[in-house]
């Protein structure tokens, strides 16, 4: 490392400089290198790694170092760019084509910052400010400040007032029309590993981003719901409250996912009903799977995000439900293979119980009553049915009558 120290001159960028002045963990090292061309990285035995401009792996310890470049726009979209990274690119004229002032910092390997863009000043004021108007060519770069409010909203980072009004402008142009399903959610997956993963979504309605990029949660925003049970009454607002709730409750992005996700349905009910929503974890399933092939949502996500869209409710009631609503429930989620996800359902059930205004820390002994009874049911001797020359469906009728009686049982000694 040393030697390629003392022959390049490099500098480490983006967000490790950003963590290190904010005192957090730095996991990744990115380094930019002035005045080289891709040839004599080559020579001093880095691995090009870039498909659309010039990044190659350190020959020991593997970081990324980037020769420096300038972008020019050519089309719509995030690809939409020709890229110039020769030698005489400054440090200056690097920096200034990335998105955010914190981001937009510079350090020598001796630890000097170089900050000519005032990023180190918008760190203290904990602001997400962007660069320069360029900001506007990138609409990945609404989801990208969307996913920093949720990685630092915790420190009190804002958006700048003149970084939404642009995030506005970019949207009411159409070039977040341009954003393509894999990078929507590569962002919002690392977004839901965040601390305050709500704040992705808040940052994205603020600039009108959300009614174009995830439109079916944007709908629940207005719509009103019984007050007695939700005393926050909006329906937008109860499903990001339970995106917090499901953040305190579990480290799973799946489970912080279900979450916000389960009422989609309430969206669709007819207007006379209101502020009622009959049927609705029914009504919210093609939403749901219309939406996770849009932006082509890994199976582990939309399943579980089914189970608690569709039983939820159940969940709710598991004092008043018949054993044999319990057993065919815990059936249909899956409950009683060995490899299940019965806790991240009960986890996002808990979340949306308490995701109300004045429910926060209310006890949710529903989760307990559904384990008891999985595990009573999955308990159950089924040889008996298997070896009593019952055939076919006949065998798996007797199999859900022993479980129900195993349920009714701890049920009613409870």
């Amino acid at each position: 490392m040393d030697l390629f120290r003392t022959t390049m001159k490099i500098y480490l960028v983006g967000g490790a400089v950003r963590d290190k002045l904010l005192q957090l963990p730095v996991t990744e090292q990115d380094w930019v290198v002035i005045g080289e061309t891709p040839e004599s990285m080559l020579k001093q035995g880095f691995r090009p790694v870039g498909k659309d401009f010039p990044v190659f792996l350190h020959p020991q310890n593997h970081e990324e170092y980037a020769l420096a470049r300038t972008e020019r726009k050519t089309a719509h979209g995030y690809k939409g760019f020709s890229v110039d990274a020769a030698p005489h690119v400054s440090l200056e004229d690097d920096l200034i084509r990335r998105d955010l002032t914190i981001n937009a910092m510079a350090m020598t390997p001796e630890g000097q910052l170089i900050d000519p863009y005032g990023g180190q000043q918008d760190l203290a004021l904990r602001v997400f400010r962007h660069v320069s108007p360029a900001f506007s060519e990138d609409p990945v770069r609404i989801l990208r400040v969307a996913r920093f409010a949720a990685r630092y909203a915790h420190l009190g980072f804002t958006v700048a007032e003149e970084t939404r009004m642009l995030m506005t402008e970019m949207v009411n142009s159409g070039e977040v029309d341009y954003l393509v399903p894999e990078r929507v959610w590569a962002e919002l997956f690392k977004a839901l590993n965040e601390a305050t993963p709500s704040a992705f979504f808040y940052t994205l309605r603020a600039c009108g981003a959300l009614a174009k990029i995830f439109p079916e949660l944007d709908n629940l925003f207005g719509v009103p719901q019984p007050a007695q049970h939700h005393p926050e009454i909006d329906t937008g607002i109860h499903s990001l409250m339970c995106l917090e709730q499901a953040a305190l409750l579990s480290a799973s992005p799946e489970v912080r996912f279900a979450a916000v996700m389960h009422d989609l349905g309430k969206a669709v009910s007819p207007k006379e009903n209101l502020p009622h929503h009959y049927g609705h974890e029914t009504h919210g399933l093609p939403i749901l799977d219309a939406m996770c092939q849009r932006l082509r949502v890994p199976n582990a996500f939309k399943i579980l995000a089914q189970q608690v869209m569709q039983y939820h409710t159940h969940c709710h009631q598991a004092a008043q439900l018949r054993a044999a609503t319990l057993t065919d429930t815990l059936s249909a989620l899956g409950a009683y293979k060995t490899a299940n996800t019965l806790e991240a359902f009960l986890l996002a059930c808990e979340a949306d119980a308490r995701g109300r205004t004045g429910f926060e820390d209310r006890a949710y002994p529903q989760a307990d009553i559904f384990r008891r009874a999985a595990k009573a049911a999955a308990s159950v001797d089924t040889s008996a049915a298997l070896n009593s020359g019952l055939q076919g469906p006949a065998i798996g009728v007797a199999i859900r009558r022993l479980r129900i009686k195993a349920i009714a049982d701890i049920t009613n000694a409870a």
